[in-house]
């Protein structure tokens, strides 16, 4: 059958639609599991499409008489496979929690994996189809894929905003089945019925399934599963944003009681409270308070009122600046103890609205008080922005214990608790002014140290020549509480530190010139282990100590921001060593689980795209070893980019799945505008010499990026959401371009010169983009975003060295 045209449009919207399913599918992962998994769907994308690649060049002989019929049913395969794929996987019984003493999670781990890869099979193989077919035209039909991808990546977070994630992935399969009915008239598919059903088809799947039919099961191990299987418990208020979905618990029977950490000397309770579970973690709450300061009186039971007995001022309450104020337990502690002025910072604005609008009346308007002013902003962005000072800057406990102590944050990049936030924060001080920081308590002791060594590095890098004398640290029986004072601390103060603990019966971790006798008086452990730790992160051996201790608990930095990173090689025997004697806790499993991602990526991608060629007649086209290695190389290295470019950008973006989408778009646009350009000049001059100049230009930004990103992120982090995206677009644009230049520049090589082998090319690209996505996040973890885009520099240069070697023939 012969196709007069390719269908443009349909390539644009169908592209759009998987691009966005691929960021969409991150934030449902956020909602099931811990972790937005950004690495992994990135790798399952991309065997999806080099699986394509494999299926195609295959049985290119026997399509050949049946392109449209078979693009319709790949577009018609999406728009059913992305809500069923989703919901396949949602049935299988995946715990992370018991990934390492329990062989068949790695087996359900694969099978998530292998369902996710199955929507991006059928694009790929309608794409790369068109492409093909339309083989004299692919400049156009790629320009229209790339562009169709770009805006659908962007969009789909405006959509988010108005949508609820599940119910997007309702429109995502009505607009893949509208691109499918778009394409009968491109390409004029008979019967012309065809495409009226199609759109018919895709208004009935828009209109008639209701709302509330497709819904998120979180993982029953999540927080908010747990608050419902209490009697009673109920949601009574759901908001839903990209960066979250919020729910309001109500638990009349068995009330919440939340005051992390309070003493066990306490003898009031907090007033009513509900739950505000985000993604299913928590809770923060959102806690009754009727103007009346007295039944707050319980908020001065936790380790972290301590800063307010350090503050003693004779005439006026202390600034307070509260980061992370969510629904307000923060600023009601400080206004229980008299501050003067609280400037609250929320991301979230749909947590500000609730707590504004829907729950007014039952927490007491307290973000419309004349001394409390709140903040719908990033919280480093603020600081970087404000001008004010502060007596206190207190980073809100952002997080519940159940998910702190599983380690399931190992993963996640955290700007909040690096040396450069550190630095941050106390330059916003007043000269006596205190930062304060509340953590849960975990034994051996992990957050704590590693928080004490931070505040350290960050002293020292502020000039300090003493840190000791400006730490405090105490701990109660759930909670650690570290103060970073901006000056020495006086004897009143450390008088005051310890008539609050002995009130309170809280044990002091460190304060300067302790006595070791004063440690673990209350809450008695085997050993002083906080105050062992905190006098040895403060001497000599410092290193050495950091180095043989169990534990990861090197300084988290802006270049590898993984705070809750804790797992070591080093003690993994002795953990397992451990797990029947209930010792699992003491591993995060969110760093096995990686390491699962790319073993099982490695085999999933040398099964579905490898192998079938070498059991076919395509082993006989096998390309020589440079050709191999070249095509290798430029896969990894652009993953290697694109990965480190989306968690370096999640700092300036605020958010991981903004960086997602920002960084996926600028990387598709403009690499697709860089292989355009590559393949006019490989056919106008046969030459690759522009290789070795986008090569040199990728080393050339990359340093310069690796320079000038950190100062430019602190100068502009401040700014609109909108022009950020802009800024991001920006700065990507000319790198990505470059580094568009590769693929087509070798691909038209071996067309000239061994075009036999091109299918081998896009197998072995395909295959190390698979096992890139997850590598690059590796790499960062140990090494730093720095060291994975050198890295990717390094591998580019030999990639245009070995260019060099490829095959001679008509084309030099």
């Amino acid at each position: 059958m012969s196709l007069p045209r390719p269908p443009f449009i349909a390539i644009g919207l169908l592209s759009a639609c998987v691009l966005a399913y691929e960021v969409l599918l991150t934030r449902l992962f956020s909602i099931v599991l811990w972790h937005h998994f950004a690495y992994m769907i990135i790798s399952a994308a991309m065997l999806g499409y080099g699986a394509s690649g494999t299926a195609l060049t295959l049985s290119r002989e026997k399509i050949a008489g049946y392109i449209g019929p078979i693009y319709l049913a790949a577009a018609i395969g999406l728009a059913f496979l992305m809500p069923a794929a989703f919901l396949l996987a949602q049935e299988v019984p995946f715990n992370p929690l018991e990934l390492l003493w329990d062989p068949f999670q790695l087996t359900r781990l694969l099978s998530i994996y292998l369902l996710m890869m199955l929507p991006f099979f059928c694009a790929g193989t309608g794409i790369g189809l068109i492409l093909s077919h339309f083989g004299q035209q692919a400049g156009r039909i790629y320009a229209f894929d790339i562009v169709g991808g770009g805006i659908g990546s962007v969009c789909v977070i405006g959509v988010l905003f108005l949508i609820p994630p599940h119910n997007l992935l309702i429109v995502l399969a009505a607009l893949a089945l509208f691109a499918a009915a778009i394409a009968t008239v491109e390409m004029r598919i008979r019967p012309e019925w065809l495409g009226i059903a199609l759109l018919g088809l895709a208004f009935l799947v828009l209109l008639a399934i209701p709302p509330g039919w497709f819904r998120v099961h979180p993982s029953p191990y999540k927080d908010l599963s747990q608050a419902l299987n209490i009697t009673g418990a109920q949601v009574i208020g759901e908001r839903s944003s990209p960066l979250g979905q919020i729910a309001v618990v109500e638990s009349p029977r068995v009330p919440f009681r939340y005051a992390p950490g309070m003493s066990l000397n306490a003898l009031e309770e907090p007033p009513d409270q509900l739950g505000i579970f985000v993604d299913g973690d928590g809770p923060s709450v959102l806690t009754r308070f009727d103007g009346r300061r007295e039944p707050l009186s319980y908020l001065d039971q936790l380790t972290s009122a301590l800063p307010y007995h350090v503050l003693q001022r004779p005439h006026a309450g202390p600034h307070v600046l509260v980061l992370g104020a969510g629904a307000g337990s923060d600023v009601l502690q400080a206004l229980y103890h008299g501050a003067i002025r609280i400037d609250a910072i929320e991301l979230d604005r749909n947590i500000i609205n609730l707590v504004e609008e829907r729950f007014h009346y039952f927490g007491g308007d307290i973000y419309t008080l004349p001394q409390v002013h709140i903040h719908a902003a990033e919280a480093r962005g603020f600081v970087n922005a404000t001008r004010s000072r502060y007596d206190l800057v207190q980073v809100a406990l952002l997080d519940s214990f159940g998910v702190a102590a599983a380690g399931v944050y190992g993963l996640s990049e955290n700007y909040l608790y690096t040396v450069e936030a550190f630095q941050t924060y106390l330059r916003r001080l007043t000269p006596d002014g205190v930062l304060t920081i509340t953590r849960w308590l975990t034994l051996p002791p992990r957050d704590a140290l590693k928080l004490f060594a931070t505040a350290i590095t960050a002293l020292e890098r502020s000039g300090v020549d003493d840190p000791g004398a400006r730490l405090v640290m105490i701990r109660g029986w759930k909670t650690v509480t570290l103060l970073v004072k901006h000056s020495n601390f006086t004897v009143a103060e450390i008088e005051a530190i310890r008539k609050f603990c002995r009130e309170h019966s809280f044990d002091i971790a460190y304060y300067p010139e302790m006595r070791p006798e004063e440690a673990n008086r209350y809450n008695v452990l085997a050993q002083p282990y906080f105050f062992e730790g905190a006098t040895a992160l403060l001497g000599e051996d410092r290193q050495a100590f950091i180095d043989r201790y169990k534990f990861f608990i090197e300084p988290a930095t802006d270049d590898q921001p993984f705070f809750f990173r804790f797992f070591k090689w080093d003690s993994l025997r002795e953990l397992l060593a451990l797990r029947e004697q209930g010792g699992m806790p003491l591993l995060d499993w969110s760093y096995p689980l990686l390491v699962a991602t790319l073993i099982q990526a490695f085999v999933a991608s040398a099964v579905l795209i490898l192998a079938p060629l070498l059991a076919s007649k395509a082993r006989r086209a096998l390309p020589p070893a440079k050709v191999a290695l070249y095509f290798l190389a430029i896969g990894l290295a652009f993953m290697f980019m694109e990965i480190a470019f989306i968690q370096k950008f999640i700092l300036f973006l605020a958010h991981p799945l903004y960086a997602i989408a920002v960084v996926l778009c600028a990387f598709l646009v403009f690499a697709g505008v860089g292989s355009w350009l590559a393949g006019r000049l490989q056919k106008r001059f046969r030459r690759s010499g522009h290789m070795t100049v986008a090569v040199m230009a990728i080393g050339v930004l990359a340093l310069l990026y690796l320079a000038i990103l950190p100062s430019l992120f602190d100068t502009l982090i401040h700014l609109s959401d909108p022009a950020k995206i802009a800024i991001s677009v920006a700065l990507i644009a000319p790198l990505a371009f470059c580094m568009g230049m590769p693929f087509p520049t070798g691909t038209m090589r071996l067309a000239f010169t061994a075009h036999e082998a091109i299918p081998w090319a896009w197998a072995i690209n395909g295959f190390a983009s698979v096992v890139g996505a997850v590598l690059a996040t590796l790499l960062a973890i140990h090494l730093g975003f720095a060291f994975v885009i050198l890295l990717a520099v390094a591998i580019y240069s030999l990639a245009a060295f070995v260019l060099r070697g490829f095959p001679q023939g008509v084309a030099e």
